[in-house]
């Protein structure tokens, strides 16, 4: 964040107090990059100025509770920035939580100048977003609502639920810790009662999900402890040879095989993964980027790609 005057600055944090029931000193000395001593001065010009700040040693800083100041007033870049957010929400959120966005929106925008008015409706017709699939069942329009209520009131949610691997759907009772978009889909992370302990579900498989007044009954973890690969599991190495031009297209999924590192060497850049699954999916993945790139160990690899263009011919 660019460096910000006094006042902008002092502005600023009105504003963050204003979003959050608590905010420590430490968190707003790291968004703004200055000292603690730096935010301890400017609360303290909060307070000279009328506004009625709580703080607790150890806790954070509150504005007390019923006080209201006027509607804040946005920028045009931030006005801008609100299209797109809005193209987003509609296409990518199911249809409960894209009404909700919606309804905000409204009130966002009758808070702008005129001016950002304009800005936005000339925008609006010009940001068009189109995902690669829908990421939820379209029978369940406020599944991501139901979610997200019982991970804050933590109460656990009842699923029918198609997994990738059985024939039929099984009935899940989750805990839900916290929901993530990867890969274009959205998943949910949660403890499962079935299976007695942690899954990740993906919501355009949930058939059915309904709210229930089972209370958690584990004391959960922030989700990135879930989703981080298990340390124990198995990894082999995997080296390839890439032809320069088209490493660039490589790069966004190549993470999700193990890569490691990478050097260049001439025209071609010798990339190294470590996998957990090298002749099932980085095999498959190799193959679109195969006539530009060469398999330098293992040999197990090699044969494996081979398995399967075989297959592809005898099917051509």
């Amino acid at each position: 964040m660019d460096t910000l005057n006094r006042f902008d600055r002092t502005v600023a944090i009105l504003i963050q107090l204003q979003s959050r029931r608590i905010v420590k000193a430490q968190e707003i000395a790291d968004r703004f990059q200055v000292s603690l001593r730096t935010i301890y001065r400017d609360i303290r010009a909060l307070e000279a100025a009328g506004i009625p700040l709580i703080s607790e040693a150890g806790v954070g800083y509150s504005i007390m509770e019923g006080y209201r100041l006027p509607p804040v007033m946005f920028t045009r870049e931030e006005a801008g920035s609100f299209v797109a957010a809005e193209k987003l929400m509609q296409q990518f959120t199911d249809k409960t939580l894209g009404a909700h966005y919606a309804s905000a929106m409204y009130k966002i925008k009758s808070v702008l100048r005129g001016s950002e008015k304009d800005w936005v409706a000339a925008l609006e017709s010009s940001v068009d977003v189109r995902p690669v699939r829908n990421p939820f069942n379209e029978n369940i329009p406020d599944a991501l609502e139901i979610l997200f209520e019982s991970t804050a009131a933590r109460n656990a949610v009842r699923l029918l639920y198609q997994s990738f691997q059985a024939e039929t759907p099984t009935e899940r009772v989750i805990e839900p810790v916290g929901v993530f978009h990867e890969h274009n889909h959205w998943y949910v992370m949660a403890f499962c009662h079935l299976r007695n302990d942690y899954r990740q579900f993906r919501t355009d498989r949930i058939l059915q999900i309904s709210r229930t007044d089972i209370a958690f009954a584990q004391e959960h973890q922030p989700m990135h402890v879930y989703r981080e690969a298990p340390q124990d599991q198995e990894k082999q190495k995997v080296c390839l040879r890439v032809d320069r031009k088209v490493c660039l297209y490589m790069q966004e999924s190549r993470r999700y095989h193990g890569f490691v590192s990478e050097e260049v060497k001439g025209d071609f850049v010798e990339m190294t993964f470590m996998t957990t699954e090298p002749e099932t999916g980085f095999a498959r993945w190799y193959l679109m980027y195969g006539d530009y790139a060469e398999i330098l160990e293992p040999e197990s690899l090699k044969n494996t790609v081979k398995d399967l263009l075989a297959k592809i011919s005898g099917k051509l």
